[in-house]
């Protein structure tokens, strides 16, 4: 399936991929590894602005850096982080689907809308949930993005500007 890149410009991406069928669901300290993968070269290779870890599928919103492409980091987060899966638990491979879901977001308000679904994800798929560890947006609490999430509001502020403060996620490794 082809893959709509801008070149030679620092675009925004979505980004989704799931575990292949057949794998059992992710456990919390799968999750944790996979976080760990995602935050490694934060402001490095690419700026985060938002992820979840689900138990079958992961998104991040990022911006690679312009000496890094997409289907680089992309590839790098699902190999590392499906031989470590394979290492720690056993699990047969290959860990994750071969092919990856990913579109640019053209404004501010598609930015907003997808920060928005991922930091809620978590919450739609388990409304009693209270909390999940393994949601970060830039720009919010963890509080904030709970009461988000609840109250199914879908303006999540995320700031774009590549100077803002890193991750405060409790999962700082």
């Amino acid at each position: 399936m082809p893959h709509w890149r801008i070149e030679g410009t620092q675009a925004v991406y979505f980004v989704t991929w799931c575990l292949r069928a057949g794998q059992e669901v992710l456990t919390p300290h799968e999750r944790d590894i996979v976080v760990r993968a995602l935050r490694c070269f934060e402001r490095v290779r690419y700026d985060l602005l938002a992820y979840v870890v689900m138990d079958d599928h992961v998104h991040v919103i990022l911006v690679p850096d312009a000496a890094r492409r997409l289907e680089s980091i992309v590839h790098s987060w699902k190999s590392y982080t499906g031989h470590q899966l394979q290492r720690e638990s056993g699990r047969p491979a290959p860990v994750w689907l071969h092919e990856s879901f990913d579109r640019v977001l053209r404004d501010e308000s598609e930015l907003h809308e997808k920060a928005a679904y991922v930091g809620g994800n978590p919450w739609k798929r388990w409304p009693a949930i209270r909390e999940y560890p393994w949601v970060w947006v830039r720009g919010q609490s963890a509080n904030e993005r709970n009461v988000t999430a609840r109250a199914g509001r879908r303006d999540a502020a995320v700031p774009v500007d590549r100077r803002d403060a890193g991750p405060t996620a409790s999962h700082d490794g």
